[in-house]
């Protein structure tokens, strides 16, 4: 039988045959051997999991100074182009986060297969290497250069250094996900609380291109010890009580903690995966745009210092510290679902009166409603890790979230580009300065209207698994459980039916169908939920 043209392009071709193999292929490559000897931090001092709370703490907050951007927007564009209002240095913001998404995709295979440890190397020599470019960059003055080094090159590493903790947390404390994810990425918002103060200080002690080789530096060296904690916990690690060497082994109840196991395709072809990535991408939308810009606004619209806008970003990042840690602590107790809800309604009330807010020019309004939408953003970073292990397992986690942050990083790049250029097009060919609100208000629109899609989103992903693989009754399209109830969405030919359930009487559909697989709900048993949906094939 002749091949296929695909299959001989795939052969012929090694680029092909090089991207098939890195994701077909995310099994891990660390020997037993490398298990026993990662046992001990130091000749016979035992390596604790707690320990990578901080170590993760640290690489995080040298990635998270890029939250710390728009400081760094004025000085660049007077800089290179000798205007300060000419807002090309926002773009660079963007590329990063772009880059941010591509390359969370990229390293997961490789993350998966080689560990944390030697991806922070990587990525904090790579972060090394953005910084310098970008030094480089001012002092030829080469905006172009600028993207490169630090949107691209940097905006890859930082990406590349923001999956691996988050990756590793959640092996290591499967019974603690919240906790974990929020602890994970809260030195995001970290970074951000301490860079904001320093750059403007650094730079009239050293100057601009010199700023960024010295942050540059002082990241690399922080990655590099940190790097040296990290490591996968050993195969079949089920959860931490005191020490390494002697793991809490827990067999999880199938309606409260089943044992979910799927295939990346599984995962990826499942309508609550692009829910959830709907759901992180609007929850951070505003946030996103608002923080590359939150300077500006600071100094251009209302008129204040540079110091004192620099102080608010930073009390801004310590915000967003806190909703990591405190919504992902949270969604342990309430759930992540309710959590989610919780976040995207205030943020999408808050950008509703968003216009009314900036005509009326209340600085201390303005500055409440931009740290609670911080503390949202914040907390839907901290709370996906956990949200994604819940829904689909750790199976391919980090492929699976790599492509959520690809999917969020495209999103917020495409959308502060066209943020950008309405902004531009309504100052420069509309007449409107930099120091009228209506190019923001005019932004709050389109972005409200994307918060809402998420909102709806949050409404109907289905978070356990019993909604989500028990068979369709006949005539459902959809169905979801919200405040208590089950709502089942039936196709019919005059219009949609909607049937409201009790959970009493959907928890008993939900028995009748273990029964009849020959399982009991309130057993011990574990289930791997790939082989309830083989079933229902």
């Amino acid at each position: 039988m002749e091949p296929s043209t695909s299959d001989a392009t795939r052969k012929r071709n090694p680029i092909i045959r090089a991207i098939v193999w890195h994701y077909s292929n995310t099994k891990c490559t660390i020997k037993p051997a490398q298990y026993e000897k990662e046992k001990y931090l130091i000749s016979t001092i035992k390596f604790n999991p707690w320990l990578l709370m901080p170590a993760a703490i640290i690489v995080q907050f040298c990635c998270g100074s890029l939250y710390a951007w728009s400081v760094f927007n004025a000085p660049i564009d007077e800089a290179i182009l000798g205007n300060s209002k000419v807002s090309q240095a926002p773009v660079t913001f963007y590329f990063a986060v772009g880059m941010l998404g591509v390359s969370s995709l990229v390293v997961g295979p490789y993350l998966d297969r080689n560990g944390p440890r030697k991806t922070i190397m990587v990525a904090s020599s790579l972060f090394f290497i953005g910084n310098i470019l970008s030094a480089i960059a001012i002092y030829l003055k080469y905006i172009w250069l600028l993207y490169l080094g630090y949107g691209v090159i940097a905006g890859f590493s930082i990406g590349c250094s923001f999956m691996a903790p988050v990756s590793t947390l959640q092996k290591w404390f499967p019974h603690k996900r919240g906790l974990a994810g929020g602890f994970a990425v809260c030195g995001f918002g970290a970074g951000s609380i301490v860079i904001g103060k320093v750059i403007l200080p650094l730079i009239h002690t050293v100057g601009l291109p010199l700023t960024f080789i010295v942050l540059g530096f002082c990241y690399f060296i922080m990655m590099m010890i940190s790097a040296f904690f990290f490591r996968f916990p050993p195969p079949n690690y089920t959860g931490i009580e005191t020490s390494y060497t002697e793991p809490k082994v827990t067999a999880p109840l199938m309606p409260v903690n089943p044992e979910i196991k799927l295939t990346l395709k599984e995962s990826i072809n499942s309508i609550d995966f692009w829910f959830l990535s709907a759901i992180y991408f609007t929850s951070c939308l505003f946030g996103l745009l608002i923080i590359s810009r939150l300077a500006d606004i600071v100094t251009k619209l209302y008129l204040r210092e540079p110091n004192e806008a620099s102080t608010i970003v930073s009390i801004n990042g310590a915000l967003n510290l806190i909703g990591r840690l405190f919504f992902s602590t949270l969604s342990d107790k309430i759930g992540r679902k309710t959590s989610c809800l919780i976040m995207l309604m205030t943020q999408t009330t808050i950008i509703a009166t968003f216009p009314l807010i900036m005509e009326n020019r209340n600085y201390l309004v303005f500055l409440g409603c931009m740290f609670v939408i911080s503390m949202c953003y914040g907390g839907g970073v901290g709370i996906m890790p956990a949200f994604l292990t819940d829904l689909f397992g750790t199976n391919n986690f980090g492929l699976c979230y790599g492509i959520l942050i690809t999917v969020w990083s495209i999103g917020g790049t495409i959308s502060g580009l066209i943020f950008t250029a309405i902004y531009n097009y309504l100052i420069t060919e509309l007449g409107y300065t930099t120091g009228d609100a209506y190019p923001f208000i005019f932004n709050s629109y389109w972005i409200l209207s994307l918060v809402s899609v998420g909102l709806l989103c949050a409404v109907l992903i289905r978070t356990h698994l019993k909604y989500r693989v028990l068979p369709p009754v006949e005539g459902q399209w959809y169905r979801f459980e919200l405040f208590g109830r089950v709502f089942i969405l039936k196709r019919v030919l005059s219009c949609p039916e909607i049937e409201i359930l009790s959970l009493d009487e959907y928890d008993q559909m939900w028995d009748n169908y273990l029964k009849s697989r020959h399982l009991d709900s309130r057993s011990g048993d574990a289930v791997e939920l790939s082989t309830l949906i083989d079933s229902n094939k």
